[in-house]
């Protein structure tokens, strides 16, 4: 026993100790909404895709800028290439010995050949060959390219409303866990209160059944009611439990890390929020990038019409040249100089009808980028006009319930002043307790459920602070 007792204890101690080493994160609503939205990796991924999109936009302006190469050769002919040439010595020396009546040994005028004197083979060249030079060329007009620069800062637009897109879906998501978990403390609180009311109210019971006032049922009752309630709050503990942990992983908390919310509900704020009538659809982030598509889909309809028109370009070349029998080229020897500057014409004449066709899809994924706005602007009107009514339903809900709580508070105080004037029985302050505890869970259930409807009417309407 004693050596069990040991063990315990030095597990007690290491177990106070791992948990005084732990890190507590004591965070606000704000504060948690500004480390999810710094921490959590998928606004991390957003932001990095916004330099991504600076990468791919130095890309594009770097068409248009001078293109500048150089270039070093060295060539090594085993076997200098043969050319075939036509024979041009035997017709001039044929031409000679028949003007001067030459005969053969037989005695014959010598004659031209009847079929012809062939070909002779030559090689040309050395055996080794080297070159060296630079290549200059520059864009002076490309209908595309020009299109492409223009839709850089849109580009930009695009990828930084992504990322708020990304953050809004965050944070909505922020509010509604810490809310969560806010509410389901004060129903704990709450839970632990009425567990001590009906602990005091067994422990009564217990001591009038004693004295043969109530039977063994109303302590029985009673102690099933308090059985109930610490089930209950063992059930909210897990579920709290669980919410900790889901706002941790939200946010990016390591789960070995504590996490401490410091907010509580301001319940007077959340009764008092004023609807607004007017609705802007650009307030909305979804539709503002929605909007930069739309603007880029005509650009990318711009970008192929120009494909049709000729592109004119300006290079230059500027390169050495040698030739050795042996590598030899640091030595002794000529280099010779070869420059070349130009403009080069390209005018698209037939392509198979490629450009036409990719013109046409250019348009079609305008008109389906229109669509899903317009779609877009209907589905706003709808969650905002729903959104609207859930929270003036939910407001109403709440105030019936906070009365409905004030009542059963009431209810409940009256029953046990007669109980404890001896003019009431103890199955009536049960029942009172048991409406109370009914009374609360709908009120914090009402509460939290215009909470929910706050963040959704705000997000709705593009204002979630």
């Amino acid at each position: 026993m004693i050596r069990q007792a040991a063990i315990f204890t030095a597990l007690l101690i290491l177990s106070k100790e791992n948990a005084s080493a732990q890190k507590v994160n004591s965070f606000s609503l704000k504060q948690s909404i500004e480390y999810a939205l710094k921490n959590s990796p998928e606004v991390k991924n957003a932001l990095l895709d916004i330099q991504i999109q600076k990468q791919s936009n130095k890309e594009i302006t770097a068409i248009a800028l001078p293109q500048l190469n150089g270039n070093v050769t060295v060539n090594h002919f085993f076997d200098i290439p043969v050319t075939t040439l036509p024979d041009f010595i035997s017709p001039a020396v044929y031409n000679v010995l028949v003007n001067q009546g030459v005969v053969d040994g037989s005695g014959r005028p010598i004659a031209f050949p009847a079929n012809g004197f062939g070909n002779v083979p030559a090689r040309f060249g050395t055996s080794w060959n080297a070159s060296g030079g630079i290549d200059v060329s520059q864009i002076l007009f490309d209908g595309q390219v020009f299109v492409g620069l223009k839709a850089r800062s849109t580009i930009m637009d695009l990828a930084s409303q992504s990322a708020e897109v990304t953050k809004e879906q965050i944070k909505a998501n922020v509010y509604k866990l810490y809310y969560q978990l806010v509410v389901g403390n004060r129903q704990a609180t709450s839970i632990d209160a009425n567990i001590e009311r009906f602990e005091k109210l067994l422990a009564d019971t217990k001591e009038i059944y004693k004295n043969g006032f109530v039977e063994k049922l109303d302590v029985d009752k009673v102690e099933v009611q308090l059985n109930n309630l610490k089930t209950e709050k063992d059930k909210i503990g897990y579920q709290l439990q669980m919410g900790n942990a889901a706002l941790k992983f939200l946010i990016n908390i390591p789960q070995q890390e504590i996490l401490v919310l410091t907010d509580t509900l301001n319940e007077n704020e959340i009764k008092s929020l004023a609807v607004e009538d007017s609705l802007q659809f650009n307030n909305r982030k979804e539709y503002q990038q929605l909007t930069t598509a739309l603007k880029l889909s005509r650009f990318n309809v711009q970008r192929y019409q120009l494909s049709k028109i000729p592109t004119i370009a300006a290079f230059s070349s500027y390169s050495k040249n040698a030739q050795r029998n042996e590598f030899n080229f640091f030595g002794e020897g000529s280099w010779f100089t070869t420059s070349i500057v130009g403009l080069k014409l390209s005018v698209p004449i037939f392509d198979g009808g490629a450009r036409s066709a990719r013109i046409q899809k250019a348009k079609l994924e305008y008109q389906k980028t229109q669509n899903l706005k317009e779609r877009l602007e209907q589905a706003i009107a709808m969650e905002a006009k729903n959104a609207v009514q859930k929270l003036n339903s939910g407001l109403l809900t709440l105030q019936n319930q906070e009365s409905n709580l004030q009542l059963a508070e009431k209810v409940y105080n009256t029953t046990k002043m007669k109980y404890e004037q001896g003019l009431g029985s103890n199955m009536e302050i049960y029942n009172a307790q048991t409406e109370w505890k009914v009374a609360q869970n709908n009120y914090y259930g009402a509460l939290y459920d215009v909470i929910i409807a706050k963040i959704d009417y705000l997000k709705a309407i593009g204002k979630l602070p």
